[in-house]
């Protein structure tokens, strides 16, 4: 029980412990991030999760070494846009149905804090939702139920995620390369350079 409920915690602050998450499983923490983002944004159950400072995290440790990213950009635009269409088409078939009370994750002030943003931005919402924690997760559901034209939906879930994960990713990747965030850039309160020190790959 101990270690199912030690992964939970790794995972639900995978952007504070995503030093020891590299640590851990290599390779494959490629696939967990994308995992990560691609729930975060496709999934209307999980907003809970960390997006803008998951991100981040993964650029700074990116300037260290410890993702490469060339890779990893691709890779996370590819699970933003999945996420996108996957909330897209769940919004479109299922509709406020979902947000009857049965589901407890499914709250209904999130749908109408979404609905409030979209009355005032517009189709444009799906663009600024991005870099809104919880308004992103149900702006493609909202857009779904709302019978948003796909391709308009679709080119704007495009520019939202390039602007997204550029900004955050690379900017992570820019800050993690001046010395006193390099040196002291931790995650969860534990340096990350003693954890991979600690934890080699």
């Amino acid at each position: 029980m101990t270690a199912i409920k030690y992964l939970i915690e790794l995972f639900l602050h995978i952007d504070k412990n995503l030093a020891i998450v590299i640590a851990k499983f290599g390779g494959w923490s490629y696939g967990i991030l994308s995992w990560v983002i691609f729930m975060e944004t496709g999934l209307v159950v999980t907003p809970f999760l960390p997006g803008d400072s998951l991100l981040f995290a993964a650029g700074a440790l990116s300037a260290r070494g410890s993702f490469e990213i060339g890779w990893l950009c691709p890779m996370l635009l590819t699970a933003v846009l999945l996420g996108d269409n996957v909330n897209y088409w769940v919004g479109r078939y299922i509709g406020p149905r979902a947000f009857g009370g049965k589901i407890k994750l499914l709250k209904k002030e999130y749908l109408d804090k979404t609905q409030t943003f979209y009355a005032k931005h517009g189709g444009k919402a799906v663009i600024l939702a991005r870099f809104v924690p919880i308004v992103r997760t149900f702006a493609p559901f909202v857009a779904g139920v709302g019978k948003m034209k796909y391709i308009k939906f679709l080119g704007f879930s495009l520019t939202g995620a390039c602007l997204w994960v550029t900004l955050f990713l690379w900017g992570g990747f820019y800050l993690g390369n001046i010395p006193v965030i390099k040196n002291n850039f931790a995650l969860g309160g534990i340096n990350s350079s003693i954890i991979l020190r600690r934890y080699p790959q």
